[in-house]
């Protein structure tokens, strides 16, 4: 399996993400997809690409295979993972959401990935990342409990070998705050989806104006 760029992580991430919260909106023109790439919310870390740059990284995951071009009167770009690696809805939802924003706990997860599918309980999401972690080849790996913290992380492996280190690292300063409060994480959600649902509807208006 070839290793993405960053870049190419958040595109592919972005795909997967609009297909299941804005199906009506996916496959992505360019500047929906750059505007994804770009978004503020839900994502880790927050980037500001250009459409070259964008471009450029499109190009190597047409190469891949990962990324198919839709033709019309607007190019448009979907994802090709799902079937690629037989992905079900929950699995390509927890691996949208790894892409988008890095290393998190099945807690987390459940939690993120509210607008793309939501899970009735952490056993299902366990469960899909059991299989993301025993495909073949892997796309996902549970790292080691970080010191302080109350749960593993778990990270996708596309961008290749994950440093153990730093990510451990990461996850003890993030859990020297101490644990979130469940309300927080819910509103936080719910802003997550409304923003989502502005965005869907920005690109519906702007897939709009280019008819005329």
């Amino acid at each position: 399996m070839p290793e993405l760029t960053p870049l190419a992580c958040r595109i592919l991430g972005c795909l997967l993400e609009k297909q299941l919260s804005t199906p009506d909106v996916y496959p992505l023109s360019m500047n929906t997809l750059v505007n994804a790439c770009n978004q503020s919310s839900n994502r880790d870390p927050v980037l500001s690409v250009g459409e070259a740059e964008v471009q450029e990284a499109l190009d190597a995951l047409l190469a891949q295979g990962l990324v198919e071009t839709w033709p019309g009167r607007v190019v448009k770009f979907a994802h090709t993972a799902k079937p690629t690696w037989n992905l079900s809805v929950q699995e390509a939802a927890l691996l949208a959401e790894l892409l988008l924003r890095g290393p998190q706990t099945p807690g987390e997860l459940r939690t993120n990935t509210r607008r793309m599918y939501a899970f009735p309980d952490l056993a299902e999401v366990e469960g899909c990342l059991a299989a993301l972690m025993e495909a073949e080849p892997a796309l996902a790996l549970r790292l080691t409990r970080a010191p302080g913290a109350r749960e593993a992380r778990v990270a996708h492996l596309l961008a290749g070998p994950v440093e153990a280190a730093m990510v451990v690292e990461r996850g003890a300063t993030a859990s020297a705050s101490g644990p979130r409060d469940s309300h927080v994480d819910q509103l936080e959600a719910e802003l997550a989806s409304l923003r989502e649902e502005l965005a869907a509807l920005r690109a519906a208006f702007e897939a709009f104006k280019a008819q005329f």
